[in-house]
């Protein structure tokens, strides 16, 4: 009876081990430590089957593992039997095949994982997301760039899935994100308890070109170089330095973007308020040139009041001319309100006007008549540019070169450089102008000669030259020439040889040309002249004496 009851039990037994699958390759199954030894841990995973696991693999990064005899563990079983009759397993990647089965569900539902840096890649990071190896770019460790990430290794902490590949076995996460939503928060709830106006305490935690960020507590507010202070500030350094506490005014909060905007000038009291009354028009005041420009230069009135020096306003001579050859930054000037804009916060001023004009220093110290000496500065093809006092220049057109030559000739008798004097013969205060003249140094010998000389005038000339068309004549040094029709009334005589050079001859002024410095003489008209006195004095029409008898008896007479 008992031994048909122990063959059926076999039986049984038999049967159920034929009934019982044999764990499929490449899966996931239980298994029991039953010993630990050199290193390894045997675990019996059923089915009569054994396997080593290196105690490594139960171990998370930088930790010691925790296994002893008795824990039941999940393996991946790889291989059924080996060439010892083992079963070829491994917990490492039963953890990561679980790891992906958890890590997929975390990226489709958007949550966060737990991690643990544990190696440095070219690029990034590689974490320990609990048996699955994901990669941390270098852009997504911390919102601002990190230096140093020793203390950030092996420290487990939430990351955000970004991208995952199962068949490539890619996973890409993100510690930023987690840090940035974190942030978020934090900034809305200060955000929250700040108003536009409000005055609050911070830290100056960053410096750039164009401003500095103050943290507030936790939400950092910008404040502009502009917002700084009311006189002009070069650099946000001049002022600040990283980690100095400020108080700074609530300027603008953009809800939107969380955006906050600072300002420290708007709790000190505003210079312009007071620049009309201490700055009148046309008052004079010292200054620091702050910055200099193409159009100007900037001179500091107070601090937190700037003026304007238009270049057209620096100079009464230097007219083209960089305002910098003129002015140098950090040099005190002396500089003339010309016109103040309280809503611009504009003052315009000048430079040349704290200083005389010097056209008209010279047109009271040089009235005209006057002569001066001064080097040739230019010569173009309408005169002479000299140099005179007081950085000045005054032109000599052609026309005032000379009396006897052309203007086109007698300017290549000239260099730059040369020294000359000259007669001051206009000066026009409004245009800024000077005119000169060499050729009235010796004064206006034709006037002088001619003074007295008017049109109808008879006068005694020398014959200096013989010519076919006529003579030359000299009066008081002025040459003139007089036609052969001009020579006399009868055409016989109006023969020039018969004159002889040294001759004196009387003729009459027929025209007085100042410009072209001529006498129009001729013996001719005296004659006619004499002709017509004669028979208004010795004769008359009816009297029946005739031409020859008057001007036998005015001869006679004169004589």
């Amino acid at each position: 009876m008992s031994a048909n009851a122990s063959m059926e039990e076999f039986e049984a037994l038999l049967n159920e081990s034929f009934e019982m699958d044999t764990p499929e390759e490449g899966s996931v199954v239980k298994g029991k430590v039953i010993a630990i030894e050199a290193g390894q841990a045997i675990i019996d995973v059923g089915y009569k089957m054994e396997g080593r696991v290196d105690l490594k693999e139960f171990a998370n990064p930088g930790e010691a593992p925790e296994i002893a005899p008795g824990d039941e563990v999940e393996v991946f079983l790889r291989q059924v039997e080996n060439a010892r009759g083992e079963a070829v397993i491994s917990r490492e990647m039963a953890r990561r095949e679980e790891a992906w089965d958890r890590l997929e569900k975390a990226y489709a539902e958007e949550e966060r994982v737990e991690g643990a840096i544990f190696g440095r890649v070219k690029g990034g990071f590689t974490v320990d997301l609990g048996g699955a190896v994901a990669f941390l770019p270098g852009s997504q460790v911390d919102v601002r760039p990190v230096r140093d990430a020793g203390p950030l290794m092996g420290l487990k902490q939430p990351f955000q899935i970004l991208k995952m590949d199962r068949r490539r076995g890619n996973i890409v996460v993100s510690r930023r994100a987690i840090l940035e939503e974190s942030r978020a928060e934090q900034r809305a709830e200060v955000i929250g308890n700040l108003t536009e106006g409000q005055a609050v305490d911070g830290v100056v935690k960053n410096i750039t070109e164009y401003g500095a960020f103050v943290d507030l507590g936790g939400v950092d507010g910008l404040l502009h170089v502009t917002d700084m202070a009311w006189r002009r500030v070069n650099h946000p350094s001049e002022i600040l330095s990283i980690g100095e506490t400020v108080k700074v005014q609530v300027i603008k909060i953009n809800k939107d973007t969380h955006r906050i905007s600072l300002g420290m000038k708007q709790l000190q009291e505003d210079p312009w308020d007071l620049v009309a009354a201490k700055y009148p028009l046309e008052s004079v005041h010292t200054g620091r040139v702050t910055n200099i420009t193409d159009y100007g230069a900037f001179v500091e009135l107070e601090p937190g009041v700037e003026g304007l020096v238009h270049v057209s306003e620096m100079s009464w001579t230097k007219k083209n001319v960089h305002p910098g050859k003129i002015v140098s930054t950090s040099q005190e000037v002396e500089v003339m309100v010309l016109e103040i804009d309280s809503a611009k916060r504009r003052v315009s001023l000048g430079l040349k006007q704290t200083m005389r004009n010097p056209w008209e220093v010279f047109s009271e110290t040089h009235p005209e008549g006057t002569e001066v000496e001064g080097e040739v500065k230019n010569i173009t093809e309408f005169g002479l540019f000299v140099g005179l006092d007081g950085d000045i220049d005054g032109m000599v057109h052609l026309s005032d070169l000379s009396w006897d030559e052309r203007g086109e000739d007698a300017i290549q008798n000239y260099r730059k450089g040369d020294v000359v004097q000259a007669v001051v013969s206009e000066v026009d205060v409004e245009k800024e102008r000077i005119s000169l003249s060499i050729k009235a140094l010796g004064g206006d010998k034709f006037a002088e000669a001619v003074g007295g000389v008017k049109r109808g005038s008879v006068i005694t000339v020398a014959v200096t030259a013989i010519e076919d068309g006529g003579i030359e004549v000299e009066y008081e040094g002025m040459k003139s020439f007089i036609r052969r029709s001009d020579l006399s009334r009868d055409r016989s005589e109006q023969r020039p040889e018969r004159f002889s050079v040294g001759d004196k001859v009387d003729v009459r002024v027929t025209n007085v040309d100042s410009k072209t410095r001529r006498l129009g003489l001729s013996i001719k008209a005296r004659e006619i002249a004499e002709e017509k006195e004669a028979v208004e004095q010795y004769g008359s029409s009816d009297s029946g004496a005739s031409l020859g008898d008057i001007l036998g008896a005015a001869l006679k007479g004169n004589e």
